[in-house]
């Protein structure tokens, strides 16, 4: 009877601190889980209890700093009263093991479970409703957390490090790459959405060399060609802009727009009359280390849509265009002169034969295949790498889950590959 008496007349006061503790935990773990993206949606639409998130979230050193305080402040508060209380009534080590069961149940419980998982379950809509609390405890502990703060840099510094919480954009752009594939796991994005938001991230990380078109693969024509034959050449191209070239394919000298081609032949009144030079604009030459996004933004200045690739020594390595970088986001963009995944042949025995110089990126997209793309731009080179020689023809090799079978070269180019996918596990 007593010891019940004795809780009796505790519970009041250890609820309280209870509840407020409570609030604390639930606070922590919502503010750390919000979505940022959301909350500044949400303020950019006058929601305040979303902008009192963000300004929380914008410095959560101090903000964590708060909660920490006053939710240890609490539970040891409300243990050492429970302490008490009990050990009046019921004296010595059993009074203390009393104490100690129930308020680990009630901390365990009340304290860290339930409020937790409330704010996991509904953490954007927990961090808005205790925002305005939050904000009011960083305000009256701010002079305690800015001391524990130098205190604690002071002593890790004698360790030699160095907090810097400025924001990692690398580390950003990796956490919303996470958080899209993880999704895509789950069901929630589509394979193509997931292909269009990685695409934008690696926009800063691609660069020309990735994307352009190999100077084997480019089609151009010599300037010195007569004109209707240069006329009818450039009618019969797949391809709005033709490379112009001088003596050699190295010496481009203009690019030839077939929209100036049919202006030129409805002023001349035949192709024989057309001055191939006179309507010919000068080639752009771009370095090969330009990164897409770099190069994107470049485009949309110039108002321009297609540039030349060189190296370092100024030797032509491919070209590049607006569609080359639009369809590392949307994917492949066909239009009525495009060949589907020209170059990708899938068998019905579930191999693929591949062209040799097929893109390692165009290869995934098409397949959905997650073959790297880091040291080689080819699948050739793919092979290559990995083999560590060039391969005879009939020659097989396993890695990264599929089996790549050499079907020609030609000298030194591996110009036909069977791949085929090898079950995981």
């Amino acid at each position: 009877m007593k010891l019940e008496a004795a809780l009796i007349a505790a519970a009041p006061f250890i609820i309280a601190l209870l509840a407020i503790s409570a609030i604390f935990s639930a606070a922590e773990t919502a503010l750390t889980r919000a979505s940022r993206g959301r909350m500044h949606q949400l303020e950019r639409d006058g929601d305040r209890a979303a902008s009192r998130v963000n300004r929380l979230i914008s410095d959560q050193e101090t903000m964590i700093g708060a909660v920490l305080i006053g939710y240890n402040v609490l539970n040891i508060l409300s243990s050492a009263l429970a302490t008490e209380f009990i050990t009046a009534e019921v004296p010595g080590a059993l009074g203390v093991a009393i104490a100690t069961s129930v308020m680990t149940v009630l901390v365990v419980v009340f304290v860290e479970v339930l409020p937790k998982t409330l704010a996991i379950v509904r953490a954007d809509d927990v961090a808005r409703a205790l925002s305005g609390p939050m904000l009011v405890a960083v305000w009256v502990l701010g002079p305690v957390i800015y001391a524990i703060q130098w205190v604690v840099r002071r002593t890790l510094g004698l360790f030699g490090v160095r907090l810097d919480m400025a924001t990692d954009v690398l580390a950003a752009h990796e956490e919303i790459r996470g958080a899209v594939e993880y999704h895509h796991a789950e069901g929630a994005v589509e394979s193509g959405d997931r292909r269009m938001l990685g695409g934008v991230l690696d926009l800063g990380e691609l660069t020309v060399a990735d994307v352009m078109v190999h100077r084997r693969q480019i089609e151009m024509v010599s300037i010195d060609t007569p004109p209707s034959q240069l006329v009818a050449e450039a009618l019969a191209s797949p391809y709005t802009r033709l490379p112009l070239y001088q003596r050699e394919p190295e010496n481009v000298v203009g690019v030839l727009h077939a929209k100036d081609i049919a202006l030129a032949l409805a002023a001349a009144g035949g192709a024989d009359k057309v001055d191939v030079a006179a309507i010919a604009t000068q080639p752009w030459f771009v370095p090969e280390t330009t990164h897409l996004k770099d190069q994107l933004d470049a485009f949309l200045k110039r108002r321009t849509h297609f540039a030349l690739v060189v190296d370092e020594y100024g030797g032509l390595q491919g070209l590049v265009t607006l569609e080359d970088i639009l369809e590392e986001i949307v994917g492949e963009i066909e239009d009525e002169h495009d060949a589907a995944i020209e170059g990708v042949r899938p068998q019905p025995d579930g191999s693929v034969i591949v062209d040799g110089d097929v893109s390692i990126r165009e290869l995934n997209r098409a397949l959905d295949w997650e073959l790297p793309d880091e040291h080689a731009v080819t699948v050739a080179g793919l092979v290559i790498h990995e083999a560590q020689t060039i391969p005879e023809v009939g020659q097989s090799f396993i890695f990264h889950h599929h089996r790549f079978q050499v079907l020609r070269r030609q000298r030194n180019q591996v110009t036909s590959l069977r791949i085929t996918p090898l079950p995981r596990g």
